[in-house]
């Protein structure tokens, strides 16, 4: 790590990981999928995480999210050490500080544009959810699709949705899993511009894995993971990041 991000106080970083390793159990033998990984990340910073498919990219990303805990090491999420709490501590802690964004956008069928987004609201009982959601949907240009279902949407315009509803709790941290992968290049570049600026008008820590070089290079952190070995390309260089 640079001396400069070592000088920094614990209360900038956003995410904070520290020798995590990961590893599944097949019975007789053990398959490592990240390798004593080392990561910080501050708050409001955009940062992506770029590998092959199979290299631990999207393991690393349930870990920071908390989704799942590492074999050894610690994450720690706004001072909160994750990796240490149980899984109904994990949960509330991702309901009041974290949002989502997924490949296959994961809206409810059932629901419309507006409902999607009022839910998370609704169930971190704050008030105004209505208001709220419409204001997000506004924001993302969807102003005129609130009461359609997810099937009468396109898949940029489920993908806003999805977007709003990552917004929608004011989350510290927005985790975002190929957000562009389903959708085409033109329709991935306007939502690849929507995050970014949402990420630079509310101060929320973006972190995201792709597999789009061009997507990553939007990011003010760039990290390469390589059969789990985790590096950071800063100024044309690679600096490995996993001890």
């Amino acid at each position: 790590m640079s001396t400069d991000r070592q000088r920094n106080p614990l209360n900038d970083f956003m995410i904070k990981v520290e020798n995590l390793s990961h590893s599944v159990d097949l019975g007789t033998d053990k398959l490592s999928i990240l390798q004593q990984v080392n990561l910080d990340i501050r708050k409001g910073e955009s940062a992506a995480i770029v590998g092959r498919s199979g290299s631990g990219k999207t393991t690393l990303l349930g870990l920071l999210a908390g989704l799942d805990i590492p074999s050894s090491g610690t994450v720690s999420m706004n001072g909160h050490l994750i990796s240490a709490l149980s899984e109904d501590e994990r949960a509330s802690l991702r309901s009041q500080r974290v949002g989502f964004v997924f490949q296959s956008f994961q809206l409810l069928p059932a629901l419309t544009a507006i409902e999607n987004v009022m839910l998370p609201i609704e169930l971190a009982g704050l008030s105004d959810a209505k208001s709220k959601a419409e204001a997000l949907l506004q924001r993302v240009g969807l102003g005129d699709r609130m009461q359609h279902t997810p099937r009468q949407l396109s898949g940029g315009e489920q993908q806003r949705v999805a977007i709003a509803r990552a917004f929608a709790v004011e989350p510290q941290v927005l985790f975002a899993d190929e957000p562009t992968g389903n959708l085409d290049t033109r329709t991935g570049e306007a939502i690849t511009e929507l995050l970014m600026t949402l990420n630079r008008e509310q101060g929320t820590t973006l972190v995201m894995v792709t597999h789009d070089q061009q997507l990553a290079e939007r990011c003010q952190r760039h990290f390469v993971i390589e059969a789990g070995v985790l590096h950071e390309k800063t100024d044309n260089t690679t600096e490995v990041l996993s001890a």
